[in-house]
């Protein structure tokens, strides 16, 4: 498994559109499992509702876990996703 954490610098936090894009993002990597965690919660990026329950707002820290055969690639695209939109 392979992670990074990253601060949320939208003023909203994670809300519907940037939640919806993620689960999208997430569900292209079908080898592998993404998770985000805040906290002591941690959903599979590819469930919609549970990542906006987690009520992540600007300035709390999530970490992103990528685990399965293509993680590489879904890690440094989840990466350049949060930094262009969270």
């Amino acid at each position: 498994m392979k992670q990074f954490t990253y601060a949320i610098t939208d003023p909203i936090g994670i809300h519907a559109r940037p939640a919806g894009m993620l689960a999208q993002l997430a569900k292209s990597f079908a080898d592998s499992t993404v998770t985000l965690t805040k906290g002591d919660q941690t959903v599979k990026a590819t469930q919609l509702m549970k990542l906006m329950n987690l009520g992540v707002k600007a300035g709390d820290e999530v970490t992103i876990g990528v685990e399965g055969g293509d993680e590489d690639a879904a890690l440094a695209a989840l990466e350049a996703f949060m930094k262009e939109n969270l």
